[in-house]
């Protein structure tokens, strides 16, 4: 084995560094910012059903 004065050691530590901030951007962008202000993107929708009104009966 050749002695290279300990620099796999050192691109070893950037490459899992690296591999972490790739995983943690894809974590951010698949949720969306769900945990830092994403709450507002939710859309709430107003139903309101009525039975249609029958001629002939008062409530």
């Amino acid at each position: 084995m050749a002695d290279n004065n300990g620099g796999g050691s050192s691109a070893a530590v950037v490459a899992i560094l690296v591999i972490f901030v790739i995983i943690v951007a894809a974590a951010i962008f698949f949720f969306g910012g769900q945990f830092v202000g994403g709450g507002s993107q939710t859309k709430k929708v107003d139903v309101d059903i009525k039975a249609p009104a029958v001629p002939g009966k008062s409530p």
